[in-house]
């Protein structure tokens, strides 16, 4: 029995013996691989540094302490953490290794740039948690210039290598310093930030509770601050395989887009500036956004930037803006919609419900906005088929040296968007306290033959006070007329295949006094014609012929307004002002009837509109052969009654 005692406790003693050796020996393996990893780092020139290792085999945990690594690149981040511990610990091969839980305290981030203005931003971690996680057991190799983009590029390349199911972070700081007596110093505070499945450079949802911040907007002698509040920030579906490949250095020919995120929303967002002004958006979304590595080159664009600072020449401007407009064409943005955003200032309070990106087109909804004369109400402002590259590169393109931009320049704006519109504003008019209303103005164009519309559309119905300032109303105004009711439907196209060009629809009405509509015909309009040079349009010109032109005017109350006016004019009546008016219109027709025997149909039809309130006029003149344009002109300004006889005449009047 003594013999198996002695035994047993032999066993043990050895069996201990073998554990804490084992332990040992594990403890040491997992201590070279981790001061593998160290070294690295310091075989590309910088400084890496740990303190205690520990490993426990049962639960197959590993702490490391007092981690410090100092790039060589100036431009990359120093980081400092206190402790590392992972826990469930293993390595399916050499190259990778997995854990259950990873928790990560006492983080401290510090980049210093010195170029082109020093800035040095500081980031502090109290705790970093993750579960289910898989990773390489040592970064990529690839060097770095130190560049942003070549950095960014790097993390998103080592990020493209782990997975987890979670990543939480309860709280990150960060102080960032510009420089005594620059602006853009401040404070910045992540609070809740939770990443959920992370799969090799995918992420399905990212969230962040609150971020807050504080910023220096100082200027010489105006010191001022700048604090901010952004809410429940998430982003779905992201996947940085596209972006990776923006990156590249050697640049990307893949032409077509690639999603980077299905949303990215908040819930508000509250900036306040001194002195009382606050803005508050109540929550955003931005769907489908999506970019084209052949056109997405940031890179492309800092390089262009002087590193010294200075301000770019022309030329670099150009080259710069040619660049941000390719950037532009290789980002993409399905839907976007702002909510309500309200704007406190000292002089009032504005609203907008809304701002909507749909489909290339961009609208404003609901706005309010203080005047000094009162308030700005606009129901919706839109533009149709936006786009930000063409606006970018329309504007470089005016950017000539020592000349103004021409007008075929100017004309290019027609080329980024296809038309406007506005409804719903009221608006105080001048300095009285009438309003001016507009249900809509809305503006449409298309076919464009070179820079310039060969068929467009203006919709404007509105009502205007009218103005006691101006001359031309005061008869409006002695009739009692205090408001005009515009209703104007103009329509114009060119049918290229057989040289058209018609002016339809082209009606207007003048609410309480008449509604007019005309047609106009033209006929061998060249392409030539559409150009920005006066020489070559009237030498195109020439060869436009006129076509049938056709007139019809609806009595609501003019005639009884002009009868009015003559009469207090001539201090008569108003019948014996009607008879005096009809009685010239047909004096003057007695003359032009003299060479032209149509027109007294005309002039007939005239002095019975005038005779008779309410009635509708119509007028239609038909060329009576080819008439070129230019000839009708000149004939028109020096011989008018001629220029009739051009024409077959017919009038018509009728209630």
């Amino acid at each position: 029995m003594k013999r198996i005692m002695v035994g047993l406790v032999a066993l043990l003693v050895l069996g201990a013996g073998g554990w804490f050796g084992f332990n040992l020996y594990v403890q040491h393996r997992a201590t070279a691989d981790v001061e593998a990893a160290f070294e690295q780092v310091r075989s590309g020139g910088g400084k890496a540094s740990h303190g205690k290792i520990t490993f426990e085999l049962a639960s197959r945990t590993l702490t490391i302490e007092d981690i410090n690594v100092e790039p060589s690149q100036p431009r990359l981040a120093n980081v400092k953490i206190a402790k590392v511990t992972a826990v469930g610990l293993r390595q399916p091969d050499d190259a990778r290794f997995s854990a259950d839980s990873i928790e990560v305290s006492g983080v401290e981030v510090a980049f210093t740039y010195t170029e082109p203005a020093k800035l040095k931003a500081n980031y502090k971690i109290p705790q970093i948690s993750a579960r289910d996680f898989s990773g390489p057991t040592r970064a990529d190799g690839t060097s770095l210039s130190g560049s942003i983009v070549d950095m960014y590029r790097f993390m998103l390349t080592q990020y493209a290598t782990v997975s987890a199911s979670s990543i939480v972070v309860p709280t990150v700081a960060v102080n960032v310093d510009a420089g005594s007596g620059n602006p853009g110093s401040g404070d910045y505070v992540y609070s809740g930030l939770s990443v959920q499945n992370v799969n090799r450079g995918k992420i399905e949802t990212a969230k962040t509770d609150r971020v807050t911040y504080s910023l220096d907007l100082a200027q010489p002698g105006k010191p001022a601050r700048m604090t901010g509040e952004l809410s429940g920030l998430a982003a779905y579906d992201f996947d940085a395989t596209a972006v990776r490949a923006a990156l590249e250095q050697q640049g990307s020919t893949d032409d077509s887009f690639h999603k980077v995120y299905r949303r990215v929303s908040a819930n508000s967002y509250v900036v306040t500036t001194a002195p009382g002004v606050r803005v508050q958006v109540d929550g955003f979304t931005f769907d489908d956004i999506a970019i084209r590595p052949s056109k997405f080159r940031p890179a492309e664009i800092i390089a262009l930037v002087p590193a010294d600072g200075s301000t770019p020449t022309q030329a670099q401007s150009r080259d710069i803006m040619a660049k941000v407009s390719d950037f532009f064409e290789g980002f993409q943005i399905g839907k976007v919609e702002i909510g309500k955003q309200t704007v406190e200032t000292p002089q009032g309070r504005g609203r907008l419900n809304a701002v909507k990106y749909d489909q290339d087109r961009i609208a404003l909804e609901g706005l309010v906005m203080p005047l000094p004369q009162g308030q700005l109400k606009m129901e919706s402002f839109a533009l149709k088929s936006f786009s930000a590259a063409k606006l970018i590169r329309w504007a470089a393109s005016l950017r000539t040296p020592g000349q103004p931009p021409s007008p075929d320049q100017m004309l290019g704006l027609f080329r980024v968007l296809e038309g406007a519109e506005i409804k719903g504003v009221v608006a105080p008019y001048k300095n009285t306290r009438q309003l001016v209303t507009i249900d809509t103005i809305s503006l449409n164009w298309g076919q464009l033959v070179g820079s310039i519309p060969s068929k467009a559309n203006l919709v404007v119905k509105m009502v205007t006070p009218t103005d006691p300032a101006n001359p031309a109303q005061q008869p409006l105004i002695m009739a009692g007329v205090d408001k005009l009711a515009i209703d104007l439907d103009l329509g114009a196209a060119w049918t290229e295949s057989s040289g058209a060009f018609a002016l339809a629809p082209a009606t207007i009405d003048l609410g309480n006094l008449a509604t007019a509509q005309a047609r106009l015909a033209l006929a061998n309009v060249p392409r030539g014609l559409f150009t920005a040079d006066p020489a070559q349009a009237m030498g195109q010109a020439a060869q436009v012929e006129t076509g049938a032109f056709e007139l019809s005017l609806r009595d609501s109350g003019v005639v009884d307004l002009v009868v009015a006016q003559f009469s207090r004019m001539q201090n008569v009546s108003r019948d014996a002002a009607r008879g005096a008016i009809v009685e010239m219109i047909r004096a003057q027709g007695e003359r032009i009837a003299a060479s032209n025997l149509d027109a007294k149909v005309a002039v007939d039809a005239l002095a019975g509109f005038v005779a008779t309130s309410g009635q509708t006029l119509t007028i239609k003149l038909t060329p009576l052969g080819k008439l070129p344009l230019l000839q009708l002109m000149d004939v028109l300004n020096n011989e008018p009654i001629v220029a009739l006889a051009q024409f077959r005449i017919e009038a018509s009047t009728g209630l």
